[in-house]
């Protein structure tokens, strides 16, 4: 019987877990399935690969992870792999701001909840497919820093959501570039996104761009890894120009400095 490459998998809450079946000619097809997420893994010449989205709420614990194995000359059969979620502190801030920050006016209620709507919809519709290859890019030249995934403030003790992704230095103008290779799913000017490009890298995967002063790209356009797709701002909701770049994986929020190929060593660390 053909085993999986990890017998335990271990992770923070926001991670995305990187997932091999090593050589395997064998195999017509392996599927995974953890906390609801149901993904077949992608072939290649070293065997099979996919990518195991551990959500920013995923409370510390042992979960198990469902391989699906479909042998081209013999029985379908399943095995289990422990993922062993880790504990991991993220910052708070308490704030005292104007009340105007914190409540908003039933217009941009209104605005806000059609934006969640569109925005619901292009992250359930991402493709079976593989369109990422390889390691992701950050989406700034040069830029390395930004690591504020996760951080929860709290205004006037009204506590927000988890900040779901890292905000990267960028002046006004500058480049941004997709992380890797897919589809562009939603563009638009959202009111607390500001201008935003949402691109979907297949088997589950999705990079959010925020802010952006300028978009370059549109709805169903394929991209290539490294493509410029607009130019940073301070559009929607923010204080000063910057890019918040997200990700979600299987419909789990994932600190985007988790994709495969990128240092995070800081980030991973509970």
């Amino acid at each position: 019987m053909l085993l999986p490459l990890l017998v335990m998998l271990s992770a923070i809450p926001g991670q995305a877990v990187y997932l091999e079946v090593p050589g395997a000619p064998e195999l017509e097809a392996v599927a995974i399935e953890f906390k609801g997420q149901k993904l077949a893994l992608a072939s290649s010449d070293d065997g099979w690969f996919g990518l195991i989205g551990v959500d920013l709420d995923v409370a510390p614990g042992l979960y198990p992870v469902t391989v699906s194995y479909n042998p081209a000359d013999d029985e379908p059969y399943t095995e289990v792999i422990d993922m062993d979620v880790m504990v991991k502190e993220y910052p708070t801030t308490k704030l005292e701001v104007a009340p105007k920050y914190v409540e908003l006016s039933a217009e941009n209620q209104q605005r806000a909840a059609a934006d969640r709507k569109l925005i619901n919809e292009a992250y359930s519709k991402t493709s079976p497919e593989p369109y990422w290859q390889g390691v992701f890019l950050i989406p700034v030249n040069g830029v390395t820093g930004g690591r504020n995934f996760g951080h929860r403030r709290v205004f006037n003790d009204q506590p927000r959501a988890p900040h779901s992704g890292a905000d990267l230095t960028a002046a006004t103008g500058t480049e941004i570039i997709a992380s890797n290779a897919g589809k562009v799913v939603l563009t638009g000017d959202f009111f607390f996104n500001g201008l935003a490009v949402f691109v979907d890298h297949g088997m589950g995967v999705l990079t959010m761009y925020l802010h952006l002063s300028e978009i370059s790209v549109s709805t169903g356009q394929m991209l290539r890894k490294g493509e410029v797709i607009g130019l940073a701002g301070a559009t929607g909701r923010v204080t000063g120009p910057h890019l918040h770049w997200g990700a979600r994986v299987g419909g789990a929020r994932v600190d985007p400095f988790s994709l495969p190929g990128i240092p995070a060593e800081e980030v991973l660390s509970p």
